[in-house]
């Protein structure tokens, strides 16, 4: 039963306001991108990697992803995240449904191995896992400018990745959600819980170094947690 990370890269960070994709962006003197795929290059637990990229900068990603020994495939990437991951689910497409496959944002660039390995651990009972922290602001509903509600924060989870699924489930998910003209997902654990409903989906404990570089002021986190690994 062999693991495989999908690193996706195929966003272009416009909210960034770099001039390029922000996981290309050099943080702690290499890019976002490397930062990634060394989380799951080095961790025993994962057999290959494959890195999906945005359109137009697969040379510069498959540069990045060369010296990784454990890097199967550079591909291109979707629109968006749901296309990145059906590129994903077709170049995984010969390997049998019981293996497991996590999906991990490339603007997360310290993910850490206890992250990783929680994901692996729950996979081995489970068929679909998300990382989460408990949230630690008030979180309300909001509709054309007014709260409609405020949940119990308590009940509040912030999701990270890597989500981590069972092969056949996500690709079952993605077959049904393929064929739903109104699909809309902003992740995969989403897609499971739309279209699979009956699957359920376990959450192991994030990290608040998990950050996702999104923001110009996220990149002088990132800087500095950088400088945090180096010492």
């Amino acid at each position: 039963m062999a693991a495989v990370a999908v690193v996706l890269a195929g966003g272009v960070g416009r909210r960034m306001g770099a001039g390029r994709p922000k996981q290309l962006i050099d943080v702690g003197g290499r890019p976002v991108l490397a930062h990634a795929i060394d989380a799951f290059d080095t961790h025993p637990g994962i057999d290959e990697v494959v890195v999906v990229m945005a359109s137009g900068h697969l040379r510069e990603a498959a540069a990045i992803a060369a010296p990784f020994r454990k890097t199967a495939a550079v591909i291109e990437g979707g629109d968006t995240r749901t296309a990145s991951t059906v590129a994903a689910l077709a170049a995984l497409s010969g390997r049998p449904d019981d293996d497991r496959v996590l999906f991990h944002d490339a603007a997360r660039p310290f993910v850490d191995h206890g992250v990783i390995g929680r994901v692996l651990d729950a996979l081995d009972g489970g068929e679909a896992v998300a990382v989460g922290l408990p949230a630690s602001d008030t979180m309300v509903v909001v509709e054309d400018g007014v709260v409609v509600s405020m949940p119990p924060r308590e009940t509040m989870t912030r999701f990270q990745t890597p989500q981590g699924f069972r092969l056949g489930t996500i690709r079952k998910a993605y077959e049904l959600a393929q064929a739903d003209p109104a699909l809309r997902a902003t992740d995969d654990c989403g897609i499971v819980h739309r279209y699979l409903p009956d699957v359920p989906i376990r959450v192991v404990a994030g990290s608040e170094r998990n950050l996702k570089v999104t923001q110009p002021l996220d990149v002088v986190v990132a800087e500095h947690l950088a400088g945090e690994d180096r010492r």
